[in-house]
């Protein structure tokens, strides 16, 4: 699977005012993407209708279905829907050498999606190699990602930059992993003198995903929804 722009991490797909295919029933199925390529895609229970998305990507070692347990219920219960690809090796393929492979394969679940589901809006986020991965396509697809919400990131190297995405990062201050003052709080103080609207938050923790740090970055994204 290979795609034009895909060593640029630019995505094709785009949502569409009114898909012709019929609309995914609600929950959580796994899309056909071809041999060892991956995404689950999350539908809040009641009507179809119109909703924003939120693209997740797992920290290195991590699988689709771990994303799905940490954001799929807060975010269905706020009705957005939830797409959460697996890196086709240990992790994604930014870190492990160069784009191309997994943004394929996510411009392949986006297009899947936007072909029935009524998307009002995309968010992208991510917890550790996710963040990061999050942060540099985000920065990249800024004409398509409205937000990124990123969870204990190492750091963004978008090969472009398209748009003003919004951007949430949160870091624990114990993070033995990817220690905060080269991370988390660099990346929030240099997108912020580059002009991104930046929301940062630091606590006393590792390196992981807090709950409610998870449902602040939503009401951050989904504020605009109301």
């Amino acid at each position: 699977m290979a795609l034009p722009h895909a060593a640029e991490g630019r995505l094709d797909a785009r949502p569409v005012p009114a898909p012709a295919a019929a609309p995914y029933p609600p929950g959580t199925r796994t899309l056909e993407l071809g041999p060892h390529a991956q995404a689950q895609l999350v539908v809040p229970e009641g009507r179809p209708r119109p909703r924003p998305l939120l693209v997740f990507f797992h920290g290195a070692g991590g699988t689709a279905a771990q994303s799905v347990g940490l954001v799929g219920e807060p975010a269905t219960a706020r009705d957005a829907l939830v797409l959460a690809p697996s890196s086709v090796a240990a992790t994604w393929d930014l870190v492990a050498g160069g784009l191309g492979r997994d943004v394929a394969v996510l411009d392949a679940a986006l297009e899947q999606v936007f072909a029935r589901q009524a998307v009002t809006g995309v968010a992208f986020g991510g917890f550790s190699d996710g963040a990061s991965y999050a942060l540099s396509l985000g920065l990249a697809n800024g004409d398509l990602a409205e937000a990124v919400l990123a969870f204990s990131p190492g750091f963004a190297v978008p090969p472009r930059r398209v748009g003003r995405p919004r951007i949430w990062i949160s870091h624990g201050t114990d993070d033995r992993v990817l220690p905060v003052a080269r991370c988390g709080r660099r990346l929030a103080h240099e997108l912020d003198t580059g002009g991104y609207d930046v929301t940062y938050e630091e606590f006393d923790g590792g390196h992981v995903v807090r709950p409610g740090d998870v449902a602040a970055a939503l009401t951050l994204w989904l504020g605009a929804y109301g």
